[in-house]
């Protein structure tokens, strides 16, 4: 079994949609319910708007994960951006695994604005999945390291 270290705080990037998933995090502050503060959200139009690209510039950033929050299928202000997603995020993942980088680094959670309880969990449980993983270093821009 690998040992946690428990030191070891990873950097994450939520890209989460305006209309579902930002608000949910406001709901959860809103209602004090705590998740890492670690957990730096990035409010995006719709999730169907993030290109694989950004993820990959997260990762190279130095974030050790990243996940995509979004409205539920079906339910997406802009019709089918989240239908989008879910394909982008599915070819990402395969391209994730070329670059040798662990599936469980990356997530697509569904969260609607009106669930701030299930946004914190969502967060606390992807930190945790991350800290075990422990720091990511296969994407990390080695030029902007000093020596």
């Amino acid at each position: 079994m690998q040992e946690i270290n428990t030191n070891f705080e990873p950097k994450i990037v939520a890209f989460c949609c305006n209309w579902c998933s930002y608000a949910g995090a406001d709901l959860s502050g809103t209602n004090r319910l705590q998740y890492p503060t670690n957990v730096k959200i990035i409010r995006i139009p719709c999730s169907g708007r993030l290109n694989p690209v950004d993820v990959l510039r997260a990762f190279q950033d130095g974030a050790d994960g990243v996940i995509l929050c979004g409205c539920h299928p079906g339910d997406c202000h802009y019709t089918t951006g989240n239908y989008y997603a879910r394909r982008r995020m599915t070819l990402l993942y395969s391209m994730l695994d070329y670059l040798g980088i662990e599936k469980d680094r990356t997530k697509v959670e569904w969260v609607s604005a009106a669930e701030g309880q299930k946004f914190a969990e969502t967060m606390n449980a992807f930190v945790e999945q991350v800290r075990a993983l422990g720091e990511n270093h296969r994407l990390e821009d080695l030029r902007c390291k000093n020596s």
